[in-house]
């Protein structure tokens, strides 16, 4: 299967019941923090690898990871996961305007209304992975249209705050602005986007030309990859 080819209806429930299921842990992503998390990363600031985010997914099982039943289906469950976030950053790519947050709803006194605190939730966690890099925005002329992501998927807000999250119809209101300011935000970090390879480079230590090639060749570096700088 393609990394490009989007999720089946088949491979969303397969995900969505896996992400579900009493193998992964209770605070773990679902489906829709999932998405806001995948989106936070793909129109960031920066690039981050999977083997850095990806275990923030399993919640408290960040470190064992989920009780896959075998390695096959560990490479089946990450892989359906990496396809995903796949199909958010394509979709920004091909046809951003047919960008849709992955929102619940619920029934409130007769009345459907949008519940994106989950997508919030996943969103929140992806810039705080790399708080620091996320810090211009808050002083930028797009703050208040981030504001309702801080709003729904922060732990805690300021005691003040609190009364405009208070019922389902201020959270619904609250998650359509979040939808519209998605756009925006990408905008904003789109010009400035750093990748993750550029990030290596930089922080990698220089090698000196007898130290063994990081290639893993088990050559000195002056032999192996260092030759060609030199010739």
């Amino acid at each position: 299967m393609h990394l490009d080819e989007p999720l089946s209806d088949k491979e969303f429930t397969e995900l969505d019941q896996f992400l579900l299921s009493d193998r992964c842990a209770d605070d773990g992503m679902t489906m829709d923090s999932l998405h806001g998390y995948l989106t936070a990363l793909v129109i960031g600031p920066e690039e981050v690898l999977m083997a850095e985010w990806l275990p923030l997914v399993w919640g408290s099982f960040a470190e064992e990871g989920p009780k896959f039943k075998n390695e096959k289906e560990a490479q089946r469950i990450t892989g359906l996961i990496a396809r995903y976030m796949n199909e958010v950053a394509i979709t920004f790519e091909v046809a951003p305007k047919e960008f849709e947050p992955l929102f619940c709803e619920r029934e409130w006194e007769e009345r459907t209304l949008l519940d994106g605190d989950g997508w919030a939730w996943g969103f929140w966690e992806g810039m705080n992975l790399r708080a620091e890099a996320w810090e211009p925005i808050w002083s930028s002329n797009i703050a208040e249209l981030v504001r309702p992501i801080y709003l729904l998927g922060a732990d805690e807000v300021e005691e003040e705050e609190a009364a405009l999250t208070e019922d389902p119809v201020k959270r619904s209101k609250l998650a359509i602005e979040m939808e519209a300011a998605i756009p925006e935000i990408r905008k904003f970090w789109l010009p400035h986007r750093k990748s993750a390879v550029a990030q290596v480079q930089r922080d990698a230590p220089k090698v000196g030309r007898n130290d063994p090639c990081p290639c893993g060749s088990g050559k000195k570096y002056k032999k192996c990859c260092g030759a060609d700088q030199a010739e």
